[in-house]
């Protein structure tokens, strides 16, 4: 199972260095456009997908405390803080160099996980207490959906303005 969520980390990293690459060619004014999805803009949702990588990975701290090196591969996580609204190219390459650094931290989190970890229980503060937890291999899926998630509304979005995108064409060196 550490297999499987490795390479979705892997997989994560790959399509977030590609969506960055392909908005490092837009002006700041395209990327903080406001497009109609729930985030606004271009680099709103890709501020939402560090914010949702970041929130879930702390998250899963507590659930394997045992794991030095797992707890250790989250610790680069510390310094990174979520923006709040239309970013100035500092923040934005803020933001990229932060979503590198929790890519990597997904990566050698899962890297670090054992199979009895697949199992720890992720408390949860919604559902209204009921469950109070999940395992973490249900978590780090839905870490792995999420970021997919919003970056095929960036997608939608880069359709729908004739760039060239093919998320279904995605680079595979990384399995290597």
């Amino acid at each position: 199972m550490k297999e499987i969520f490795l390479t979705f980390a892997r997989y994560n990293r790959e399509g977030n260095q590609t969506v960055v690459s392909m908005l490092n060619e837009l002006t700041y004014e395209e990327r903080d456009k406001d497009r109609g999805s729930f985030y606004k803009s271009l680099s709103g949702l890709l501020t939402h997908v560090l914010g949702g990588t970041v929130f879930f990975l702390r998250m899963f701290k507590t659930a394997v405390l045992h794991n030095v090196a797992a707890v250790q591969a989250l610790a680069s996580l510390e310094g990174i803080v979520i923006p709040d609204g239309k970013l100035s190219e500092a923040q934005w390459k803020q933001l990229t160099a932060d979503i590198a650094v929790a890519d990597d931290a997904f990566v050698n989190f899962a890297a670090a996980l054992t199979d009895a970890d697949m199992k720890a229980p992720v408390k949860l503060e919604w559902y209204a207490g009921n469950p109070p937890s999940v395992p973490l291999s249900f978590m780090l899926q839905q870490l792995t959906v999420h970021g997919t998630h919003h970056r095929g509304q960036i997608s939608q979005i880069l359709d729908s303005l004739a760039i060239a995108n093919d998320y279904s064409g995605i680079n595979v060196e990384f399995l290597s």
